[in-house]
C-alpha cells in the first residue's frame, strides 16, 4: 500500500486496520472538513477512530475555518497510537482536480475528497493484487455530515456515511453519539420554529463602520458573579464599564466573548445591581425540551419580575448619585467558547421513564457566569451525579440557551480526581503527560548529569566560577523547584557585594525545539493544594536546574555593589556556576538569622541581606509602591492520602520580604538591561494605573462609614491613604481595606516593549519605571525569554531570530498573560475546594467582616480561612424576611421575625459548615449569621 510514498515517509496506517459490524474486513476513514468540524471530540477518543487519512484539501480548509481544531488534528497526526496520516492529494496527479467554471470552492473541495477516496480504494485493490498474498481489502470510508456530498458519493459507488451512521455501528455507540456537534442535529427541529427570541446581529461591515465612527464600541463581555442577568463591557470611550442588563440586551453573548455594543439612550441608563439574582433559584425545574415543540420566551416571568423590582429600587441613582451607561450587544466579534465542566440538572432529566432514548437535558456549568447548556443525550441516567465535560456548539436566535454536546464524564461529583480534573479543565491548564518529543530533548545522562569538572569543557565557556561564594536559597517548606539563591559579603571599601543567582534554564531549553514549544504553550507551572502541574519536565524542574544545596549548578547571576544605605553602585550580569550551601525554608532562615549564637559567614551574609532588604523596601514604599493584601491560607493535608485536615493562615516573616526585595531588584535591573539592548522587543511586565472610577465605590464606602479619605491621584497617594485607614478597636480593618483595594486594581501584564510608549512601561503597584520577570525560569516562560534576551545583551550567545520579531513576542505575551491568570484562578479554586473538604462534617463559629451589602443579602469575609461567603436573606428565615436597603449608607435593615441591621465593615460572628451547592455541584462553605 502506498509503497511509492512510504519510501520517503514512515509507515503510519495499520496494515490490518480494525473492523466494525458494517465493515468486518477492516477500514480506513477519510473525513471531510464537515465531519471534523462536527465530530472532533470523536476523533480524539481512544475507543475508536484509528487509521484516519487526513487529506491536504481538508486540512487546509479546516485551518481557514477553525485554527484550534486544525491544531488538534495536527496533534493527532503526531500521535503514535492513533495512526492519522496526512495525504497530500493536491500534490498527486491522480487525485489533483481543477475547479470547474461556476463551481464553488466548497463543491470543488467536496469533489476533491471524493476523488481521493475513489483513488485510494482502487489503489488498495491493486496493491493487494500485486502482493500475491491472499488478503481481504480494507474499505475506504468517507465520513461527512454534508447531505449533498454523501448523496454524490453514493451515486459514485463510494462507501460513505454520516458521523451518526458510522458511530451507530460501534461499541459504546450511545456515549459516542452524544459527542457529535449538536448544532446540526437541532437544525431540522429549529427550522419548524421560525419565531426569533433574540435580535439579529449587525453585519460585520456595519459593526466595523460603527466602531470607526464611535457609535458602536468593542470590548469583552463579563457577567457579574452575583447577578447572572447583569453583564458589563469595558470600552475606552467611557470611564465606567457599560452595563448590559437582561437576556435580550446580552443577546446570546457568553462571558468572555469579544462583543460589539450600542449605548442605549440616556433615559435608560441605570445603576449597578444591588440585588443577588441567581439562575438556579430563579429558573428551577425548567423544561429542557421546550425548544423541541413549543416556542419559549427569551425572558422567564421570574426573570422579568426580578429585573423590574431591581429597576424600581435603583432607577436613576448609583452610589455616586448618577446613573451608569447601559448598552445592548449587537454582534459578536469572537466567541471565546471553550470546553465547560458542570453537572446534569436532575430536574431536567426523565431518565427513569425514558431509558436509553435520546432526550434533552440541561447542564449546569461550575462557573455561575455561564448560562445553562442544552444537551441531547442517550445516557442521561449514567450522567446524573457525575462531573461532565461539554462543548457549546451554537446559540441560535430561536433558543433561550446555548446548545452543546457531551465530551466525556470526569467521574463522580465530589470525588477528588473528578474535582481536580474539573478545575484544571475549567482554567485550561495543560496537564497531559509530556510527550515523547519533549522528553527526547532532555540530557541523555538523566539524573546523572553534572557540571563538567574541567574548566576547559565547552559548558564553562563564558561562565564565571562562583562556587566559592556562600550562596543559599530561601523558599517555602518542601520546595523542590528552587529557582533562586542569594549571597552577600562585605567588600574592602565598606560596601557589600550582593548576588541573586537564578537557575540557568535556558542552557537546557533551546529555542524552537519540542520542549521549548511545550513550555511556551503551558506558560507557567500551576500550583494546586495537592499537586504541581509543571511547565518543564521534572528532571529539569526539580533536579538539573533546581539550585539544590551542596550540588554544583549552572546559574545566571546578577551581582551588585551596594552601599550600607542600599544604594546601587554598579551591577553586572554573568552566566555562572554556583554551589549552594543551604536550602532553607523561610522559617529555618528566620530562626538562623535570629539565633545570636550563629556567627558564621553564611548567617552573617543572610543578616546583611535582611538589613539591606529593609532599606530597599522603605525606599520603594517612599516612592509610592503599594502594600496591598490578598487572603492567603495554607491547607494542611494528610501526607499519604493528601486529604485535607486543617486550614491555617499563612504567616509572613522578615525572610519572605528579604527574598521578595532582592527578586524585585534583580527583575528591575534585568529589565533595564534588556530594554537598552532590545528597545523594540524586550519582554517586560507592566501594571497600568487603575482608572479613578475603579476606586469610587471604595472611596465612598470609607468616607461614609469611617470618615476616611482615599486619595487616588497616584500610587503614592493611594499608599499613604491606605496607611491611614485604621480602626483602633479593630486591627484587621486595615487589612480588610487593603484586600478590597487590591480588587480595584488592574491586572499586571507581559508586553513587548515596542508596543507601548516608555511612560506606559510603569509598574503601578511596585512604583517602578520598568520591570520584567527574570527570577523564576523553572516555572514561568516569560522568565526564560528574559534569560535568552539577557544572554544576548551580555554577548554570551546570539539571540534567536524569533525573539527579534515583535509580532511573535506579542503572541507569546498574549498566551502567557492568559496562562498566568488561569494558573492563579486554578490555584485559588483548588484552595476553595480543599477548604470545603477540610470542613466536611464540621461546624465552626468564626469572626468575619461584612465587605459587601446587597438589598437581599451580604458578603462576609472570614480571615481565618481567607474566604468570603454570601449570606442571603432567605437563609435567615422562611419565608424570606422583608428588608430596607439604604444604598447611600450601606446598611441593610431586616424586619419581621428576624430584626437585624447589617452594615458594611461590621464585625460579625458566623457559623460555618460545609454544604453541597445545588447550582454548581461543588462542596462549599455555607455561612450562617450568629450575631
Amino acid at each position: 500500500m502506498l509503497t511509492d510514498i512510504w519510501e520517503v515517509a514512515p509507515f503510519v496506517l495499520s496494515e490490518k486496520p480494525a473492523g466494525t459490524k458494517s465493515f468486518p474486513t477492516g477500514h480506513y476513514l477519510v473525513p471531510d472538513t464537515n465531519a471534523l468540524l462536527n465530530g472532533m471530540d470523536l476523533f480524539e477518543q481512544t475507543s475508536g477512530f484509528y487509521d484516519v487519512i487526513i487529506l491536504q484539501t481538508v486540512l487546509e480548509e479546516l485551518r481557514n475555518r477553525s485554527l484550534p481544531l486544525y491544531n488538534r488534528v495536527i496533534g493527532l497526526t503526531k500521535s503514535e497510537d492513533k495512526h492519522f496520516y496526512v495525504f497530500f492529494n493536491d500534490f498527486r496527479l491522480e487525485t489533483y482536480i481543477v475547479r470547474e467554471q461556476g463551481e464553488t470552492i466548497n463543491d470543488r473541495n467536496d469533489r476533491a475528497v471524493r476523488r481521493a477516496v475513489s483513488w485510494y480504494g482502487d489503489h488498495l485493490q491493486q496493491s493487494i493484487k500485486s502482493s500475491k498474498r491472499p488478503k481481504q481489502c480494507p474499505a475506504i470510508i468517507m465520513l461527512s455530515d454534508d447531505k449533498d456530498n454523501l448523496r454524490k458519493a453514493k451515486s459514485e459507488r463510494l462507501s460513505a456515511c454520516s458521523l451518526s451512521e458510522y458511530v451507530s455501528g460501534l461499541e459504546d455507540a450511545d456515549r459516542l453519539l452524544d459527542m457529535i456537534n449538536a448544532s446540526r442535529q437541532g437544525q431540522e427541529s429549529r427550522d419548524k420554529i421560525a419565531e426569533q427570541l433574540y435580535p439579529d446581529y449587525f453585519s460585520l461591515s456595519n459593526m466595523m463602520t460603527g466602531i470607526r465612527g464611535g457609535t458602536l464600541h468593542q470590548g469583552i463581555f463579563n457577567v457579574s458573579p452575583y447577578n447572572y442577568l447583569e453583564g458589563s463591557v469595558h470600552v475606552p470611550a467611557f470611564d465606567k464599564s457599560l452595563l448590559v442588563l437582561g437576556r435580550e440586551n446580552s443577546n446570546r453573548a457568553v462571558s468572555g466573548d469579544v462583543v460589539v455594543v450600542e449605548v442605549l439612550p440616556k433615559p435608560q441608563w441605570k445603576a449597578p445591581s444591588t440585588k443577588i439574582i441567581e439562575e438556579e433559584t430563579l429558573n428551577k425545574n425548567e423544561n429542557a425540551e421546550a425548544d423541541e415543540g413549543e416556542v419559549e420566551a427569551v425572558v422567564t416571568e421570574q426573570e422579568r419580575r426580578a429585573l423590574q423590582e431591581e429597576v424600581k429600587r435603583t432607577q436613576g441613582k448609583s452610589i455616586e448619585g448618577r446613573p451608569q451607561p447601559t448598552a445592548r450587544v449587537v454582534g459578536v466579534i469572537r466567541r471565546n467558547w471553550r470546553q465547560y465542566v458542570g453537572h446534569v440538572d436532575s430536574s431536567s432529566s426523565t431518565a427513569a421513564t425514558q431509558g436509553r432514548k435520546q432526550q434533552t437535558v440541561f447542564l449546569i456549568p461550575m462557573d455561575k457566569r455561564i448560562p445553562k447548556i442544552r444537551l441531547r443525550t442517550r445516557q442521561a441516567d449514567e450522567l446524573l451525579g457525575k462531573r461532565v465535560l461539554v462543548t457549546i456548539d451554537s446559540w441560535d436566535q430561536e433558543s433561550r440557551y446555548p446548545v452543546g454536546h457531551f465530551v466525556r464524564s470526569l467521574g463522580d461529583l465530589e470525588s477528588k480526581g473528578a474535582e481536580t480534573e474539573a478545575l484544571l479543565l475549567e482554567y485550561d491548564v495543560q496537564y497531559r503527560p509530556f510527550p515523547r518529543g519533549v522528553l527526547d530533548c532532555l540530557p541523555e545522562e538523566g539524573h546523572g548529569w553534572k557540571v563538567p569538572p574541567s574548566l576547559d569543557d565547552p559548558g564553562w565557556k563564558g561562565r564565571r566560577d562562583l562556587r566559592d561564594l556562600l550562596v543559599c536559597s530561601i523558599d517555602p517548606v518542601g520546595c523542590q523547584d528552587i529557582d533562586d539563591a542569594l549571597h552577600a559579603r562585605p567588600l574592602p571599601n565598606g560596601n557589600y557585594e550582593v548576588g541573586v543567582h537564578i537557575a540557568d534554564v535556558s542552557h537546557f531549553v533551546k529555542p524552537n525545539n519540542a520542549m521549548d514549544s511545550e513550555a511556551s504553550m503551558r506558560g507557567t507551572t500551576v500550583y494546586l493544594v495537592d499537586k504541581r502541574i509543571d511547565m518543564l519536565p521534572m528532571l529539569l524542574g526539580t533536579d538539573l536546574c533546581s539550585l539544590k544545596s551542596y550540588v554544583e549548578r549552572y546559574a545566571f547571576s546578577t551581582i551588585w555593589e551596594i552601599t550600607k544605605d542600599a544604594e546601587i553602585v554598579n551591577s553586572s550580569f554573568t552566566k555562572s556556576v554556583i554551589r549552594s550551601r543551604e536550602a532553607f525554608s523561610y522559617e529555618q532562615a528566620q530562626l538562623r538569622i535570629d539565633d545570636k549564637s550563629q556567627k558564621d559567614d553564611l548567617t552573617q551574609g543572610m543578616r546583611t541581606l535582611l538589613m539591606l532588604s529593609k532599606k530597599l523596601r522603605k525606599r520603594r514604599m517612599d516612592a509610592g509602591a503599594l502594600n496591598l493584601a490578598s487572603p492567603e491560607v495554607r491547607v494542611q493535608t494528610e501526607s499519604e492520602t493528601s486529604d485535607p485536615v486543617d486550614v491555617k493562615t499563612k504567616e509572613l516573616l522578615d525572610t519572605n520580604s528579604l527574598v521578595e526585595e532582592f527578586m524585585l531588584l534583580a527583575n528591575i535591573s534585568v529589565a533595564g538591561k534588556i530594554y537598552k539592548s532590545f528597545p523594540q522587543t524586550a519582554l517586560l511586565r507592566r501594571h497600568a494605573a487603575p482608572p479613578k472610577s475603579n476606586f469610587e465605590e471604595l472611596a465612598s464606602q470609607l468616607k461614609v462609614k469611617r470618615g476616611l479619605n482615599l486619595r487616588t491621584e497616584s500610587s503614592k497617594a493611594v499608599a499613604d491613604s491606605l496607611d491611614k485607614c485604621v480602626d483602633s478597636k479593630e486591627p484587621f480593618f486595615n487589612t480588610l481595606v487593603r484586600i478590597m483595594a487590591t480588587r480595584c486594581m488592574m491586572s499586571a501584564e507581559y508586553f513587548c516593549s515596542g508596543t507601548q510608549s516608555y511612560p506606559d512601561f510603569r509598574h503601578y503597584g511596585l512604583a517602578s519605571e520598568i520591570y520584567t520577570h527574570f527570577t523564576s525560569p523553572i516555572r514561568r516562560y516569560a522568565d526564560l525569554v528574559a534569560h535568552r534576551q539577557l544572554a544576548a545583551a551580555i554577548e554570551y550567545e546570539q539571540l534567536d531570530i524569533g525573539l527579534h520579531s515583535k509580532p511573535k513576542l506579542e503572541e507569546v505575551c498574549k498566551n502567557i498573560n492568559v496562562r498566568h491568570r488561569n494558573a492563579q484562578m486554578a490555584g485559588r479554586a483548588s484552595i476553595e475546594y480543599y477548604v470545603g473538604q477540610a470542613l466536611k462534617g464540621r461546624v465552626i463559629d468564626e469572626e468575619g467582616f461584612v465587605m459587601k451589602v446587597f438589598s437581599n443579602g451580604f458578603v462576609v469575609f472570614v480571615p481565618r480561612f481567607g474566604i468570603d461567603g454570601l449570606i442571603r436573606l432567605r437563609d435567615l428565615s422562611t419565608p424570606e424576611p422583608e428588608s430596607v436597603f439604604d444604598a447611600e449608607q450601606y446598611v441593610l435593615r431586616i424586619k419581621g421575625s428576624v430584626k437585624l441591621e447589617v452594615e458594611l465593615f461590621q464585625k460579625v460572628t458566623v457559623r460555618i459548615r460545609d454544604v453541597l451547592e445545588e447550582g454548581t455541584g461543588k462542596r462549599k462553605i455555607k455561612m450562617e449569621l450568629i450575631r
